[in-house]
């Protein structure tokens, strides 16, 4: 393995990837939004909306200072909500804490929000040219196929042995072309299923290979039946303008704007009445939405009613009364964004 790293550097300054939009800068903001956005999505998935964000938020002084909602909405679609969150939160950090400044110790990094130890270590990598070993989801498949470290890598002794894989394979020199080769062999050689092995530059020492373990290497995460769940949602429709409620934070979709839920024994018509001042006519089903998360999945029934009368009240901050292009423009969950595609423009 002591020409593992020199192979690495090798193979990514002819054969990597070298044209994505948050590389060839060593400005941390750009480089920490993208290894944010790269947490559990997929490259092609976040390059437009990278682009889009940068555009709107240019540096850590823009982004602390625009309110949560701006930022929710230039991340709606994305998933994993909490990375938004994270993200505004640390702006302000590095805006309150920092003097402005993206801090350059792995400490003050690994402190902010959202940030990980891999994640850490990946911002001071390209923006600093510090040397520390990263761990994410592809990187974690080349080592342990290069290492032989079988088992899955969220049990405890899987991920000490990876990480120590990891700093012990760090080159003295050219560590951000390593880091990035590791990367991009995750990403383009050494894939999950039909990996080319052919192309890969540390193939000769690869001990899955050698051992003929490369499907079984690294091993699966255990497999469980996911939870199914079902849910109501109320698409309140008053004049064309349709009621958003604001979702709690934490919790799946914090912060952002969904059609109000119902439970099961709960009648449409009455917690329009009581929750929201509105009358309603009868509820018009909507086509079920299917969504996944990691953890369960969901059905969605929509339930469509028109809004006779709204009793005055005072103004209410959790929901709004949108347009359907208003809401559009807002942050919203994919399901419910699909929601809004269903429905008849006027």
């Amino acid at each position: 393995m002591k020409a593992f790293g020199s192979r690495v550097v090798a193979w990514q300054r002819r054969h990597g990837r070298h044209d994505l939009p948050w590389q060839g800068t060593r400005d941390p903001y750009r480089i920490w939004v993208s290894e944010i956005m790269l947490q559990q999505t997929q490259v092609a998935t976040v390059i437009p909306y990278y682009e889009r964000f940068m555009a709107r938020f240019p540096d850590v002084a823009a982004l602390a200072a625009a309110p949560l909602d701006d930022v929710l909405a230039h991340w709606s679609g994305l998933g994993y909500y909490s990375r938004a969150r994270n993200l505004h939160q640390a702006a302000t950090v590095v805006r309150d804490r920092h003097a402005g400044v993206f801090p350059s110790t792995f400490d003050d990094v690994a402190a902010l929000p959202g940030i990980g130890r891999s994640t850490a270590a990946a911002i001071l990598v390209f923006a600093y040219g510090r040397r520390h070993a990263i761990l994410d989801g592809n990187v974690k498949r080349v080592l342990a196929r290069a290492c032989g470290i079988a088992g899955h890598a969220g049990d405890k002794a899987t991920a000490d042995a990876l990480w120590s894989a990891a700093e012990g394979l760090l080159p003295v020199r050219g560590i951000e072309s390593y880091t990035q080769g590791l990367m991009d062999l995750g990403a383009t050689v050494c894939l999950r299923r039909q990996p080319k092995c052919g192309a890969c530059p540390v193939n000769e020492s690869c001990i899955a290979l050698r051992v003929g373990r490369i499907d079984e290497i690294p091993a699966p995460r255990p497999r469980k039946e996911l939870p199914h769940r079902n849910t109501v949602m109320l698409v309140l429709d008053r004049s064309g303008a349709l009621l958003l409620e604001r979702r709690p934070a934490p919790g799946i979709w914090g912060g952002l704007w969904c059609f109000p839920e119902l439970a099961d024994d709960e009648d449409a018509a009455a917690v329009s009445l009581q929750r929201y001042g509105a009358s309603v006519g009868a509820a018009q089903p909507l086509p079920d939405v299917e969504h996944g998360f990691t953890h369960f999945s969901l059905t969605i029934s929509p339930r469509k009613l028109e809004v006779t009368s709204v009793v005055p009240r005072a103004a209410e901050t959790g929901y709004r009364w949108l347009t359907i292009e208003e809401a559009a423009k807002a942050g919203i969950p994919a399901p419910v964004r699909r929601i809004l595609e269903s429905l008849p423009r006027s």
